[in-house]
C-alpha cells in the first residue's frame, strides 16, 4: 500500500507580512549579484522601505478586514494571534525608522575585507565604495524578528533565532570608524550568540525527549498528564531559558550587550536595542506562558531572581560607564529586567493574564521608539574620529545645541520613567500588573511579587541618577573649546527623531489609545 504524502497547507494571506519581508530580502540579494555597483543603493533603499511599509499595511489589513486568526498557520508552525500581530507592527515600525538611520552616509565601512588602516581600505574609501548588502541583511534580520515571537514550535523558533541573529553578527562588524572595536564586537556577539543558540537547541532536544513533540501546545499537553519533575523537562526548560534570556540581555547573560552596542554601527545598535528586544521578549513569553505554563511554580522563582538581578546590575553598572553607548546598553539591561517583572505577572485568571500581557506589549512599543530616538541623537554628536562616545565630550552640549540636547534629555527622562512621558506609563503598567497578580487568590508568590516591585522601584531610582547626571553635564557644564561638532542631520534622521519625540510625548500625555490596542491584542492569545 502506497502512502500518500499530503502537501502542506500554507495560509499565504495570514503570513503575507512575513513573506513580503523575506521576499524583498531575496530580491535584495539578487540586486547585489546582478545590478551595477553604482545602482545598488538607489534600488535597495526604496525596496527596503516599501517592503517594510507594505508589510505593516498588511498587518493593519489583517486586523481591520480579516480579523485575528483563530488557529495556528502553516500546519501549526506559526501562531499569528493578537500578540504576534501587535509585535509585528511594532517591529516593522522600528525597523522602518532604523533603515532611515542606516541610509545616512558615513556609518558603514567602505570595504569590510580590508585590514583596518591599510592602503586597501584607503583606496576603497577614496573610490566611494559602500556596503549596500546591509539592506538585504537588515531585511533578513527583520524577517527573523517577525517569525521569532510568532513561532508555535521550538524548531521553527530556532530557525527564526538564527535567521535573526546571523545577519546581525555581520552588521555589527561593519562600522566605518573604530574598526577594530567593531570587529571585536562582531566576534564577541557571534561566539556568545552561538553558545546561546546551542543552549536553546539542546533544550529543545530535551523537551522533545520529554514530550515527543516540539509543538508548544503539545509540550503543555504532555506536562498536564506527565511528571513535572522529569529530568528531561527540567533540563530542557533550563537550557531553553538560557538561550532566550541571552537574547534579551538578562543578567547573568548580559555581558555581550555593552561591548556589542558600543562597537556596532549606531543604526545597527538602535535596531538591536529596539527590534531584537521586542522579538526576544515575545518569544520568551510564548515559550514560558504557552509551553511551560503548567511549570510556573518552577520557573517563576527563577525568573524572579533573574529579574531582580537584571534590574540591579543594569542600574548600578550604568553609573560607572563613561561611554554614552555603553551607558545606554546597561540602561537596556535594566529595562529587560523591568519587562521580566511583567513576565512574572502572567499568572492567574485569563483576565489577569491579559492585563499583564497588555502591560508588556505597551512597554515594548514605547520603549522601542524612545530607544531609536536616543541613538539617532547619538549619531549627530561627532568628534573628528567618529561619534563622540565619551561622556566628557557631551559637556555643555545644551549651550552648543540646545534643541538637540533638550530632545536627548527628554528621551533620558522617558527612560527614567518620569511622569508625562511614555516611559512612566510603561513602568507603571508592568508594576501594577505584577502587584495585581500577587493579589490574586492562590498565587503562592504574592508577597514575592510585591518585593520584586520594590526592587524595580529602587532600580528605577538608581537609574534616574545616571540619566540626570548626563542632563546636568549637558546643561550645567561649560563646553570645551575643542568640543564635538553637531552634524547636519539628514531628512531621514530628522524624521526619526521627530517621530520618536512625538510618540514619546503623545503617549505620555494620552496613553489610552496605545493601551487600548495592546489590550485588544493581549485578549486574542488563542493558544494556551
Amino acid at each position: 500500500m502506497n502512502d500518500v504524502i499530503q502537501a502542506p497547507t500554507i495560509e499565504y494571506g495570514t503570513l503575507a507580512p512575513l513573506l513580503v519581508v523575506f521576499g524583498a530580502a531575496i530580491i535584495g540579494v539578487l540586486v547585489e549579484a546582478f545590478a551595477p555597483r553604482y545602482l545598488r543603493k538607489s534600488v535597495h533603499v526604496p525596496l527596503t522601505l516599501l517592503s517594510l511599509a507594505g508589510a505593516f499595511a498588511l498587518v493593519i489589513v489583517q486586523v481591520a478586514v480579516n480579523s485575528v486568526p483563530k488557529s495556528a498557520s502553516a500546519m501549526g508552525a506559526v501562531a499569528v494571534d493578537g500578540p504576534s500581530l501587535f509585535i509585528w507592527g511594532v517591529i516593522l515600525v522600528l525597523s522602518f525608522v532604523c533603515v532611515l538611520l542606516i541610509n545616512d552616509e558615513g556609518h558603514f565601512v567602505a570595504s569590510a575585507a580590508a585590514v583596518p588602516g591599510s592602503s586597501d581600505e584607503a583606496e576603497a574609501e577614496a573610490a566611494g565604495n559602500q556596503h549596500t548588502e546591509v539592506y538585504p541583511l537588515v531585511l533578513f534580520a527583520v524577517g527573523g524578528m517577525l517569525l521569532f515571537p510568532a513561532a508555535n514550535d521550538l524548531l521553527t523558533m530556532f530557525v527564526a533565532l538564527e535567521v535573526m541573529s546571523l545577519p546581525l553578527y555581520l552588521l555589527c562588524g561593519l562600522a566605518r570608524r573604530r574598526r577594530l572595536l567593531s570587529q571585536e564586537a562582531s566576534m564577541k556577539y557571534f561566539l556568545l550568540g552561538a553558545f546561546s543558540s546551542a543552549f536553546f537547541l539542546y533544550g529543545t532536544a530535551m523537551l522533545y525527549g520529554y514530550a515527543g513533540t516540539v509543538s508548544l501546545g503539545g509540550i503543555s499537553k504532555a506536562m498536564s498528564t506527565g511528571s513535572l519533575l522529569d529530568p528531561l523537562l527540567l533540563i530542557g526548560f533550563a537550557m531553553t531559558g538560557v538561550g532566550l534570556l541571552f537574547k534579551i540581555g538578562a543578567a547573568p547573560f548580559q555581558a555581550w550587550k555593552p561591548d556589542v552596542y558600543q562597537g556596532a554601527p549606531t543604526p545597527i545598535t538602535a535596531l538591536m536595542a529596539s527590534g531584537t528586544l521586542v522579538a526576544a521578549v515575545g518569544a520568551l513569553l510564548r515559550v514560558f506562558w504557552v509551553a511551560l505554563g503548567n511549570l510556573d511554580w518552577n520557573w517563576r522563582p527563577v525568573i524572579w531572581g533573574v529579574a531582580a538581578l537584571t534590574m540591579i546590575v543594569g542600574a548600578i553598572l550604568a553609573i560607572t560607564q563613561t561611554d554614552i553607548k555603553r551607558m545606554l546598553a546597561y540602561s537596556s539591561i535594566a529595562h529587560a529586567g523591568f519587562l521580566l517583572v511583567g513576565v512574572m505577572a502572567t499568572f492567574g485568571s485569563a483576565e489577569q493574564n491579559a492585563q499583564s500581557l497588555k502591560a508588556i506589549l505597551f512597554y515594548l512599543a514605547v520603549y522601542g521608539i524612545t530607544t531609536v530616538g536616543a541613538f539617532a541623537v547619538v549619531t549627530l554628536v561627532r568628534d573628528p574620529g567618529g561619534e563622540a562616545g565619551h561622556l566628557s565630550r557631551w559637556a555643555g552640549l545644551g549651550k552648543r545645541s540646545p534643541v538637540l540636547a533638550g530632545v536627548f534629555a527628554f528621551f533620558l527622562l522617558a527612560f527614567a520613567g518620569i511622569p508625562l512621558t511614555s516611559g512612566f506609563f510603561g513602568k507603571y503598567a508592568v508594576f501594577a500588573a505584577a502587584l495585581n497578580s500577587g493579589a490574586q487568590p492562590g498565587d503562592q508568590m504574592g508577597g514575592w511579587m510585591a518585593g520584586l516591585v520594590v526592587v524595580g522601584v529602587i532600580a528605577s531610582a538608581i537609574a534616574a541618577f545616571f540619566y540626570v547626571r548626563v542632563i546636568v553635564l549637558m546643561f550645567f557644564s561649560e563646553p570645551a573649546a575643542d568640543g564635538p561638532a553637531i552634524a547636519v542631520p539628514s531628512m531621514g534622521t530628522v524624521a526619526v527623531i521627530a517621530v520618536s519625540l512625538l510618540v514619546t510625548v503623545g503617549v505620555g500625555l494620552y496613553p489610552e489609545s496605545v493601551l487600548a490596542v495592546a489590550n485588544d491584542a493581549a485578549s486574542s492569545l488563542f493558544i494556551r
